[in-house]
């Protein structure tokens, strides 16, 4: 297919198009990583408010966009969600279930869900959640919600593609101080306490003041207003409280943008994904079949001791050097 004849449905809200040009771009093909970056290139430039959400097993994610998610687009507004699923370390396959747990929101117009394995990728995120979200603005989105697999210290990466990373737990979860990491802890803009309803209520409001309290230990960050971060309680099961996070994420967000910090965050974003995808395409000139039989070949004999690892490395990236000075040469002659 030709790029514009995705481009421009896709600019246009096409559910369908967008959901060709996510498959697109999640593909390993050569010949699709080349057609994607083209597509990527063509896009306009949309912003959409980016907010990551994790949290701890069994807190009620799903639940949580799902109520979420209708009550913006009972707004008006449009709303994206993007959930990774954990990839089996044996099979590498996933579930891939977020849309039967989001039954209602799955539905609306004004909403779309897409689910991607993780690929055993750390961070939380997909390989290409980053380029997803830059589809989904692309397609009209007001809202991007990235939904990662999980929480803890390696669950952090989504913070570099978002406005706001907002942390959901549970309220008589044990010693939940310590059960959370402090890295993810450090880099949550707020903490909703999730099922704060019922005979959790009182728990919730509890727990809601312990984080409150443990989030004024932390150095404050340049980018927070006075009182942020902060926790507050919601019940995705009645909707209380989600009217005021909602409010309180936008109001973070305006006071971003107002004070400079909004555009300067998406910078450092632009500049840490180019240094990442400029890792990823070094590793890969290590998958080059000529390449990993002379990994193999040194590999062989310093397993033999024939040689120290450090030293066989050197040789190994001296190699590297002067095969693609080759291989440079051939394409200016070809």
């Amino acid at each position: 297919m030709a790029m514009d004849e995705l481009t421009e449905p896709l600019t246009q809200g096409n559910r369908r198009a967008l959901s060709r040009a996510i498959t697109l771009i999640e593909s390993t093909r050569p010949d699709h990583r080349a057609r994607a970056v083209a597509l990527m290139a063509e896009l306009p430039r949309r912003q959409a408010l980016r907010i990551g959400l994790s949290g701890t097993p069994g807190v009620g994610k799903s639940t949580f966009i799902e109520a979420f998610g209708k009550m913006l687009t009972a707004q008006g507004l449009k709303v994206a969600v993007l959930a990774v699923d954990p990839s089996s370390a044996r099979s590498g396959g996933s579930i891939l279930g977020d849309k039967t747990r989001m039954e209602e929101l799955s539905r609306d117009p004004n909403a779309f869900i897409r689910p991607s394995p993780s690929r055993a990728e750390l961070g939380g995120v997909a390989r290409r959640t980053r380029e997803t979200v830059r589809l989904c603005e692309a397609a009209g989105f007001d809202v991007v919600l990235i939904e990662t697999v999980g929480v803890g210290q390696s669950e952090t990466l989504v913070a570099e593609m978002s406005d706001l990373f907002i942390l959901l737990l549970a309220p008589a979860g044990g010693d939940e101080l310590q059960g959370v990491k402090r890295g993810i802890m450090e880099i949550a803009d707020l903490i909703l306490v999730n099922k704060a309803d019922g005979d959790l209520r009182e728990t919730a409001l509890r727990t809601v003041a312990d984080y409150a309290g443990a989030l004024r230990l932390l150095r404050k960050r340049p980018y927070d207003p006075e009182g942020f971060p902060k926790a507050l309680p919601v019940s995705a099961y009645t909707g209380e409280g989600l009217e005021k996070a909602w409010d309180n994420m936008t109001w973070l967000a305006d006071w971003r943008r107002d004070h400079g910090h909004f555009v300067a965050r998406r910078a450092e974003q632009a500049r840490h994904w180019f240094l990442s995808e400029l890792r990823a395409g070094l590793l890969a000139r290590l998958e080059r079949p000529e390449v990993r039989a002379r990994l193999r070949e040194v590999g062989d004999a310093v397993a033999r001791g024939e040689g120290d690892p450090d030293s066989a490395a050197a040789q190994m990236l001296d190699w590297l050097d002067a095969s693609d000075a080759g291989l440079q040469a051939h394409e200016r002659r070809a």
